[in-house]
């Protein structure tokens, strides 16, 4: 895919691997939208980038949790720049504590958020992707595949997310849409109340993954990596 003057929109863009693909992206002369929670966070990383990138960032305040969220998200990107060519699901949360433990508000936050928010993230953006025969892109986990204690409903959510993304690969490569998930291990970001620190050197950097995410999007467009599973080279910094 030729990506200048693409148009994506990036759930979960104000921090962490959403921000840096937010960045990787408009390097490319891209046109791009982040979504979130906070609009305090979303005003001040939109400041910042419109200072550096102009007019080509936008920001919505949008639960992925609400579907028509979602749907004024993805109509207001597309009356701005005139198509969507790109979504990036990419907003996730995480509970961790023994299932004698778990409350049921946990488990529905990271279902409803992981799960279900791509859900609707994907369905508010897929008809004008189907129209521009462009790229759906998932953040998923190697929590989608590697089970551990602690983990019930964040497993549940990723092993989820995993499933439904190859799944909607197939519905949707008839279309010339193409479909990927990314499952990185430990990554540098603010995930489950962690500040990023020097500590972090051996992890994934969300730089890396913007980097993977843009190699995709490169890729001749005969190739479809439809799973990738990403790791630091050396597990707890060894």
């Amino acid at each position: 895919m030729k990506l200048q003057g693409k148009t994506a929109l990036i759930t979960g863009g104000s921090k962490g691997i959403g921000r840096a693909v937010a960045e990787y992206m408009l390097d490319a002369g891209m046109n791009v939208g982040i979504t979130g929670r906070s609009m305090n966070s979303l005003n001040s990383v939109t400041d910042e980038l419109k200072a550096k990138y102009g007019n080509r960032i936008m920001s919505f305040a949008a639960d992925v949790r609400d579907y028509s969220a979602q749907q004024n998200a993805v109509s207001q990107l597309i009356a701005e720049f005139g198509n969507l060519d790109i979504l990036i699901a990419n907003a996730g949360v995480g509970h961790f504590s023994p299932i004698d433990e778990m409350t049921h508000e946990q488990w529905n936050d990271i279902i409803d958020i992981n799960l279900t928010g791509v859900f609707n993230s994907v369905k508010a953006a897929v008809e004008p992707i189907k129209k521009s025969e462009g790229y759906i892109i998932t953040i998923a986990s190697l929590a989608g595949t590697n089970f551990f204690a602690k983990g019930s409903a964040y497993n549940a959510s990723k092993f989820g997310l995993v499933g439904f993304t190859q799944a909607i690969m197939l519905d949707l490569r008839q279309y010339g849409v193409k479909v990927s998930t990314i499952m990185p291990g430990s990554v540098s970001t603010y995930f489950n109340g962690h500040t990023p620190n020097d500590a972090d050197n051996w992890k994934i950097q969300p730089q890396d993954i913007a980097e993977l995410t843009m190699d995709i999007l490169k890729m001749n467009p005969r190739t479809l990596p439809s799973k990738i599973e990403v790791r630091p080279s050396r597990p707890g910094g060894k």
